[in-house]
This record gives structure tokens, sequence and C-alpha cells, in this order.
């Protein structure tokens, strides 16, 4: 397994990371069998790096990964580091009503998902969005203070400007930035990543497939469950969705002359633009795992650089990311 390192202060973790969110909730049906089948074969590979949610179907994400490790190899299990996201608000019926950064909160998500997780220490632990009512500075703070306790190893953070980056960083070390990236969701690139780069703080890409929507296994007659998210996702949504899969024909055709799935070139392309970048892969499925890590192996020249940067141009995407209410939480599109 390839390495990387996140950022100036942070872990050397494998070239891609595990997001296990699909595994629990927002895609539909969730097989728990192949699930902890897929995260034992993450782990058999050299993946190092799995990411979670504690809202992710909440907690079942953080017991499901527990299960797995706890069944796991002991040498895998060992070099197993896990990325938390805490901070969402959810109801009972599934609805999010916001974030909670407050010091003191922050310290009660932990000492939940320590528990749930069944470790001594989180890895990576970050806010998913920011808390609008409470100053960054305060929840890095209080995340600081849980790495000095040994609760935490690393501090990130998730979806935030390149403003928020600055004043995060003058409290404590980060580590990195988890934001979207791929080729259709390139917003980072204007400021986002030379800021981070600029304060030596790594990124992890989540959505390198954009919701499978750039895997090459979406189709325009896919029916979604109803407790799919990307049924509300603009960017899966009539002419918008058209519009989008044209840009995967185009990449198809690329992928096809290199003799690799559209897939495996979209990630490649993540992992093409720096070695501070470990995409994450949203496989639920081992087969679909299997044809993530073949992108380890897919190296693109600059001709294919260019090729592909002519088939999906930057802002070629049609519709936003998240639906409207979600994309008002994003920092990073402020």
């Amino acid at each position: 397994m390839q390495t990387r390192t996140l950022g100036t202060t942070g872990p050397q973790t494998s070239a891609l990371g595990l997001g296990c969110m699909g595994m629990s909730a927002l895609y539909g049906d969730t097989d728990r069998s192949e699930s902890i089948a897929t995260l034992h074969a993450a782990l058999d590979a050299g993946v190092t790096l799995l990411d979670t949610g504690d809202f992710y179907g909440m907690g079942h994400n953080e017991l499901l990964i527990n299960e797995a490790l706890r069944t796991a190899p002991a040498a895998a299990r060992e070099k197993a580091q896990i990325s938390v996201k805490f901070g969402a608000l959810r109801t009972v019926e599934g609805g999010f009503t916001g974030y909670d950064g407050r010091p003191n909160a922050v310290k009660n998500f932990a000492a939940y998902s320590l528990q749930r997780l069944g470790t001594d220490h989180i890895d990576i632990y970050r806010i998913a969005r920011v808390d609008p009512d409470v100053p960054i500075e305060e929840t890095v703070g209080a995340i600081a203070e849980l790495v000095e306790a040994g609760h935490v190893r690393h501090i990130g953070l998730s979806e935030v400007g390149a403003e928020t980056l600055r004043r995060a960083a003058a409290v404590a070390p980060i580590s990195d930035l988890q934001i979207e990236y791929s080729l259709i969701s390139r917003g980072i690139e204007e400021a986002i990543l030379p800021t981070a780069r600029e304060l030596g703080i790594g990124v992890t890409a989540y959505g390198v497939l954009s919701r499978g929507l750039i895997s090459g296994h979406f189709s325009r007659d896919r029916k979604l469950a109803a407790n799919d998210f990307r049924g509300m996702s603009p960017r899966f949504q009539g002419e918008n969705l058209d519009r989008n899969l044209d840009l995967v024909d185009a990449l198809r055709k690329i992928a096809e002359q290199k003799g690799v799935s559209v897939a495996q070139t979209a990630i490649a392309w993540v992992l093409s633009r720096g070695e501070d970048i470990v995409p994450l892969v949203g496989a639920r499925r081992r087969d679909r795992l299997t044809e993530a890590l073949g992108a380890l192996h897919v190296t693109l020249d600059s001709d294919d650089l260019s090729a592909i940067e002519r088939a999906v141009p930057p802002g070629a995407a049609a519709g936003d990311r998240y639906p409207a209410n979600q994309m008002a939480h994003l920092d990073s599109e402020r």
C-alpha cells in the first residue's frame, strides 16, 4: 500500500482512505455482513484510514467499525486510524437540526465516540460543519485539550473556507482539511487548497466519485430508494443528471483507451493533484473496493490529464453539490 502524510503535523496514512458513511446511512439500504467484510478487505489491503461520523446512523457507523476492528487480525487492527466527525444534531426521524461546536459539547461527543468505537483515543477529530454560533477558535481549542489529555491524536477540520482555516491553525496544529474534491467539484482550487498548502495542512478528499455520479456505474434510468440522499441532490435531478452523465460518457472514452474503469480514472485524477491529498473512497462492497484500489496503479501522464481537462473542464457540473439548505451550512462556500 502506498502511503501519504497528512500535512506537516499529521500522521502517515494509506494513500486511499475508506469513507464508511454509506455502510450505515444516506445511500439506501445497507448490508451489515457485507460492510464488515468490506472493512476487513480494506484493512487486509493495507488501508489504514477509516473515516466516520458519530452521526452516521446515530452511532451505528462507529459501532460497525468497532465490530470490524474487534474481528480483524490484530496486526491490521493496530494499524487502523480512525477519523471522526462530530457536531451534527439529529432528530429521531433522522433529520438534521444544526451543529454544536461548544467546548463542553465537543468533549461530550468525544466521550460517546470513544465508548462506541471501543478505543482509548481517536486518531483525527473534527467538527463536521462550523457552528455559526461558536468561534472556531473555541471548538478547536476544546479538541486541543482532548489532544493534551491523550484522547485525540490529531485535529482536523471539515468544509471550512480559507479564512476559517487560518483562524483554526493559529490555535493549534491542524493535520488535515476534509472537503469535497473531485473532477466535478473543484472549488477548493481557487483559495482553500493554496491556503492549506501554505499552512502545511493536508487534505482528505471525500466525494471523489461524487456519490457515485462519476463512477461509471450510475445510469440515467436508475431509481433511487426513498432513503437515498441522492434523491434530493441537485446534481442527480432531471436535466442536471443528463448533463452530468454526458461528462461521464466523455470520461469513459479516456478510461477505455487506458484500459481502466471510469471510477479508477476519476480517483487517479484526485491522487494526481498532490502528495498532500488522500482520497476517501466510499465503497460499501468488496467489488467496489477492489475497483477503487486499482486506481493506485493508474498513472496519468500529461496527455491523459489534458484529455481529462477537455472532457470534464472546471465548472462543467450541472447543479450544486448539496441542496440549498445544506449548502448554507458550508463555510467553504462563503
